[in-house]
């Protein structure tokens, strides 16, 4: 079981056959992710990795029945690439595109809704690692061999960091559901809250992992929203705790602008929310092991 993303969910590759999506859409393929074509306007028409390309989205989805799409497409048409996703009926869209300027992103997220909720795409990204759902199925850029297949959730802003996340639980044993990288820029697709409805609903993940950093009310409003909402363990570690004020940290959206939005202010309004706190980039697999074992001591 997954969120999002199972071997039978029927992906397409936007940027289909520039040098990042060519290279990715490979590796997707060889993990099992059941990729079906690609877009690049002006190709229509031509094969490529022996799959079809089309000029349109919605031409790859009426020939092909593709439901999710993965966009590497250049920031000045990245925009554009996610709401021709969004008309032609896909369900999931995974931008890894980085560069996106936010006023792109604000212009998105207001197209979006003019769609009702429940036809609404799901939009992960943009500036994120993507998706995985261990032994099934890659829509990203991960390196699919270290995630074991399992029980846990993680999402995060911090690409680097959810892998790491990932390698230490693979070497006590303890695998993952899905893993979901939402992406470190300031106008996102999806939130943390987003994420964590969805793993609360799967029967087939016990606790989930949440990979935050400074900049942004995101944690603070998972976090609010865990204690009120969330019967699974949450897990939860912040970057930046050394990070000044004002300045920027890598992500674009990594940035302390006002109260709350320190790694240290975080971190206590997780605690107060009954959230279990990573204490250090090098404790993720020891702290979920910690988590995992009072469950079992407490069933």
């Amino acid at each position: 079981m997954s969120i999002l993303l199972d071997r039978n969910t029927r992906v397409i590759v936007q940027g289909f056959t520039g040098k990042i999506g060519s290279f990715h859409a490979e590796d997707m393929k060889r993990y099992g992710t059941n990729v079906v074509g690609g877009v690049t306007p002006g190709k229509g028409g031509h094969t490529h990795l022996g799959l079809p390309v089309f000029n349109t989205v919605k031409g790859a989805v009426q020939e092909t029945g593709a439901e999710a799409s993965i966009v590497f497409v250049p920031p000045p048409f990245a925009a554009d690439s996610i709401m021709e996703a969004a008309d032609a009926g896909i369900r999931l869209c995974v931008c890894i595109t980085d560069g996106i300027p936010s006023q792109d992103m604000t212009r998105v997220k207001r197209y979006m809704r003019r769609y009702r909720f429940e036809d609404r795409m799901t939009l992960i990204g943009p500036n994120c690692a993507g998706m995985i759902t261990p032994g099934e199925a890659l829509m990203g850029i991960m390196p699919g061999s270290i995630y074991l297949p399992g029980r846990i959730g993680i999402v995060g802003r911090s690409g680097t960091l959810g892998y790491e996340a990932a390698s230490q639980m693979k070497a006590l044993g303890i695998g993952v559901s899905t893993s979901v990288g939402i992406g470190g820029d300031p106008v996102n697709g999806s939130s943390f809250k987003d994420m964590l409805e969805l793993f609360e609903k799967d029967p087939d993940t016990d606790a989930v992992l949440m990979i935050g950093e400074i900049g942004g009310p995101q944690e603070a409003e998972a976090a609010l929203w865990a204690r009120d909402h969330m019967k699974k363990p949450l897990i939860a570690y912040i970057a930046g705790l050394s990070a000044p004020k004002g300045r920027r940290m890598g992500h674009a959206g990594a940035i302390i602008s006002a109260f709350g939005e320190s790694a240290q202010e975080k971190v206590e309004i997780l605690k107060g929310a009954g959230v279990t706190i990573v204490p250090t980039p090098s404790s993720f697999g020891e702290t979920v092991a910690d988590v995992l074992a009072a469950m079992t001591k407490a069933a």
